[in-house]
């Protein structure tokens, strides 16, 4: 199949980080089934491949993404049910898709050129970290089209205020690049011709820490996200118990006593 057939690109130019391009520019990269289980498939393999360290989203075309693909859903009405088991399904994986993003043990970092709307925008807001160029926009636009984002709702209001992410829903406007960042939505911004380059090294820097003490890291920020304080500390106590017992904290702490640089196990 030729580089213009695929839908989604896979690049390993870097030792460590996996680069997966969303290739679909003519449909603006829209999460259609296909998409969705393209990603699925390719963030799964990674997450249990030891030579990837950091997962990038990117996409190519001017569009990121701009969500669920609205003709498909509207061909599913024609359907006996009237479409409802399909959008039970899509949307069932689509959420599938994002709770995997979260729960794959490496770093996945979104690296955004374009518009991300919709679930393009949830997509963005799930991924542990995301760059955007700076004539990148984001919204959250179903109302305007009597379908509320409620599924990019779930990631939205975890990654930035409730009143800011209320204020994308109810109203669907469209966000540039440096307010997404002021509300968290991103990380950073930069001009469209750094972005790559900006988003391969914050990957790189991270690669080449421990990749079983970020794994250990990133389950428990989320985990701790969602208890009490109390039950917070208990958790997180006994995670820092079980990393200092790890032979990678050991090396990090005497390689910094001895004022060396760390020879990880699994790097």
């Amino acid at each position: 199949m030729s580089i213009e057939n695929q839908i989604l690109l896979k690049e390993n130019s870097e030792p460590g980080i996996l680069r997966l391009i969303m290739n679909d520019p003519n449909r603006k990269n829209a999460l259609s089934e296909n998409m969705i289980s393209n990603l699925k498939e390719a963030i799964s393999l990674a997450s249990s491949d030891d030579l990837v360290k950091v997962i990038i989203i990117a996409a190519n075309g001017n569009v990121y993404s701009a969500g669920h693909d609205l003709k498909e859903i509207t061909e599913a009405r024609s359907h006996k049910d009237g479409g409802n088991s399909y959008f039970k399904d899509l949307f069932n994986s689509c959420s599938d898709l994002m709770k995997l993003i979260v729960e794959c043990p490496k770093p996945i970092i979104a690296e955004v050129n374009g518009v991300a709307t919709a679930a393009g925008c949830q997509l963005v807001a799930s991924c542990d970290l995301a760059i955007s160029s700076d004539n990148s926009r984001f919204a959250t636009p179903g109302v305007n089209i009597g379908l509320f984002c409620s599924t990019p709702m779930v990631a939205l209001s975890r990654s930035v205020s409730k009143k800011d992410a209320m204020k994308m829903l109810l109203t669907g406007d469209m966000i540039d690049a440096n307010e997404a960042k002021r509300i968290s939505l991103i990380n950073d911004f930069v001009a469209e011709e750094d972005l790559i380059k900006s988003v391969m090294d914050l990957a790189e820097k991270i690669s080449k820490k421990s990749a079983s003490v970020v794994s250990i890291g990133k389950e428990a920020f989320y985990k701790q996200s969602e208890l009490n304080l109390h039950d917070a500390y208990e958790y997180t106590s006994r995670v820092m118990t079980e990393n200092t017992l790890n032979e990678n904290a050991k090396e990090g702490i005497d390689a910094f006593l001895e004022k060396r640089d760390p020879n990880w196990r699994d790097v």
